[in-house]
């Protein structure tokens, strides 16, 4: 009996020391290197997506700090940077903390529609007094050190959903905007789509992005490392196909962000730390010619 009872405190313990430690979720930093030929220099991209307003030390220094050693050309903010029920102190905070010493683009996220009508305009309002750029079916072309970047960016489909849900048949809104990006993008550079929906690559993958940047999925919000990416992720259901990594359909690459909520979570993170998400894009040397478009052509 006394051996029994070993045996199962034993199990116990290791147990506990296999699931205890998933919840550590401290911030870290996810590197991703995007072979990008033509670039006259690297130019090195900050992803943040789904702050939900929380907080990340006093001051959001843990996060700005984070920025800060990274040293980026640019910061993209993926949506769902405010929340829906959270104040949006956190964030205001740390946009006024990045704002005036980096370029720093937006585009919107579901949390920031699901705020009401008085709730987004106040967010949109905290953006523009901040100084932030938002793209929302706009495409600017972004120039770093003599390397130019046609920067894409869409909203969240969330602006046009009805009780009816959001389909591809919705007129105008998001297609219209997808579309319209892809056309304004400049010929001839490096062109980014920044999103919040990963679960439309199929759709993104239509048009001549080099690399799509999104968040939204939360990390699957509990994952195994190596067996597991992610549980749950919203709009993708149970196992989620883009829950965060890098991914690639038909030529085109997408970089999904697992994203900066903590206390804003319906369920904790397991194994799932937050990331501030870290993409390097390097000249491969050659002269301008798109592998990925050259797939989508074959």
């Amino acid at each position: 009996m006394k051996r029994k009872k070993r045996i199962l405190l034993s199990l116990l313990a290791l147990l506990l020391l296999l699931i205890l430690p998933g919840f550590y979720n401290a911030l870290t930093v996810q590197r991703y290197t995007v072979e990008a030929p033509g670039l006259a220099q690297p130019v090195r991209i900050a992803l943040i997506t789904d702050l939900h307003s929380c907080a990340y030390g006093e001051g959001q220094r843990e996060l700005l700090d984070a920025v800060d050693a990274e040293a980026p050309d640019l910061i993209l903010l993926g949506g769902d940077i405010f929340d829906d029920d959270m104040p949006d102190d956190n964030t205001e905070t740390f946009l006024r903390g990045v704002v005036g010493r980096y370029p720093v683009y937006y585009v919107t996220g579901n949390h920031e529609y699901w705020s009401g009508e008085a709730g987004f305009t106040r967010k949109m309002t905290i953006l523009e007094q901040c100084g932030v750029t938002r793209l929302s079916g706009e495409a600017a072309t972004v120039e770093v050190g003599g390397t130019r970047i046609s920067l894409c960016g869409v909203d969240d489909p969330h602006a046009w959903e009805n009780s009816n849900g959001f389909t591809e048949q919705t007129e105008g809104g998001f297609w219209k905007q997808l579309a319209q990006v892809a056309a304004q993008a400049e010929d001839g550079v490096f062109t980014i789509l920044l999103t919040h929906r990963p679960d439309l690559l199929e759709y993104y993958s239509r048009y001549d992005f080099d690399l799509v940047l999104a968040g939204h999925a939360h990390g699957g919000l509990w994952r195994i490392p190596g067996v597991m990416n992610g549980l749950f992720a919203p709009n993708q259901g149970w196992f989620p196909k883009y829950a965060g990594g890098w991914y690639e359909l038909n030529g085109t690459v997408m970089i999904v962000s697992r994203g900066l909520a903590r206390e804003s979570t319906w369920l904790p993170r397991w194994y799932n730390r937050p990331e501030l998400v870290i993409v390097e894009l390097q000249s491969s040397g050659t002269q301008w010619t798109s592998i990925m478009r050259e797939k989508k052509q074959q």
